[in-house]
């Protein structure tokens, strides 16, 4: 009777699915660490910047139409003071954008409105956006009262329907790729070293499994729980934070596999560290020095184009830019995976030259 391959594939798939979930940091560190990730970025992004806190000042021309119109206006905040002296000290906090006094002068047959602003150092550079407000809203009132005055100019805008683009539909891309990035390396890469220096791969290699077979099927149950984490996180953001999938399910099977090839590629780097590394202790330390360049430089948190150009350029070669941009591509602007073909090519080029040094170094003992 032949050795059945399949059902020894099987086997070691399903034992190594199980073995997954004996480890509770693996739960927390796959679904829900990524996850508290994309609500603390996903909260405060997409509300309206805070209002300008000011001070009015004592002899104020509160009756003016500029005074009721700041009360009015939602991007300033009056913070009303009895003390003098606390309003001065929040003022040099930066607690306060400037105390700002309103004078009516006259001069001969003219009324004017002197506007002043005091401002400290500490509050950087808001009074100068509180400017830009104070003067918008004082053009607005002369435009209002100049009764008799033709524009030569008339604007008429207009505006098209388009898709909002939320800084969830930047943040859940980014936390797909930092999620699989960390949880792949490690699970793979602390996995077959376990396995390797507690001789159960050698006595695989021993059996008549074949060796594909064993990384396959190890492989496997590491790749399904990552697609389940991935599934999760679609969901979740979808679901209960309003992340865009333009074409809905084909959107979805488009960015799950997008993920398969990309936990394709990083299984192999899991699988080099594990056969590099002397120690387990030397392992984080690897993950890291791979991992972290990537989680800075790959627009998983910002976009590259803060960077010089320079390395804008040098940041697109990493593995995790171009998983990054497609799964944006496909999400938010309503690409299919076929039109990424630079980002599959660079990811391609990567695959190639990972498991290339993986065949060379891989040790079973």
């Amino acid at each position: 009777m032949s050795y059945s391959q399949s059902k020894a594939l099987w086997a070691i798939t399903k034992a190594s699915f199980k073995a997954i979930f004996s480890q509770p940091s693996a739960i927390f560190f796959s679904f829900l660490f990524p996850i508290v990730f994309i609500l603390v970025f996903g909260a405060f992004s997409d509300r309206p910047s805070d209002p300008f806190k000011v001070a009015i000042a004592p002899g104020s021309d509160t009756s003016s139409v500029l005074y009721d119109s700041l009360i009015q206006n939602p991007r300033v905040k009056i913070i009303p003071y009895t003390d003098s002296v606390k309003r001065n000290a929040d003022l040099t906090k930066g607690k306060l954008a400037a105390i700002i006094s309103i004078k009516k002068v006259n001069s001969d047959s003219t009324t004017q409105n002197i506007v002043g602003l005091l401002a400290s150092e500490a509050g950087g550079g808001a009074v100068y956006n509180l400017m830009q407000t104070l003067d918008y809203q004082a053009i607005k009132i002369e435009l209002a009262d100049a009764h008799k005055l033709q524009r030569e100019y008339l604007l008429v805008p207009q505006i098209v329907p388009g898709k909002k683009y939320r800084q969830i539909d930047f943040i859940l891309p980014g936390q797909l790729g930092f999620s699989i990035l960390f949880a792949t390396m490690f699970g793979i890469a602390f996995v077959f070293f376990n396995l390797r220096e507690q001789l159960v791969l050698k006595r695989f290699y021993a059996s008549p499994v074949r060796k594909i077979n064993i990384l396959i099927g190890i492989g496997a149950s590491r790749l399904f729980f990552q697609l389940v984490n991935v599934v999760v996180l679609i969901l979740f953001g979808h679901f209960f934070l309003n992340f865009t999938l333009v074409n809905g399910a084909i959107t979805f099977f488009e960015m799950i596999a997008l993920s398969i090839y990309m936990l394709f590629l990083l299984m192999g780097v899991g699988l080099i560290f594990s056969s590099v590394a002397k120690t387990d202790s030397s392992i984080p330390l690897l993950i890291n020095l791979f991992g972290f360049p990537q989680m800075l430089l790959s627009g998983t948190f910002f976009p590259i184009n803060v960077f010089p150009e320079w390395m804008q350029n040098l940041c697109k070669l990493l593995p995790l830019t171009p998983f990054n941009d497609a799964m944006r591509k496909i999400s938010f602007e309503g690409l299919h995976i076929y039109d990424c073909g630079q980002e599959l090519g660079i990811l391609g080029i990567w695959i190639l030259l990972v498991y290339a040094i993986a065949i060379k170094i891989m040790k079973w003992e």
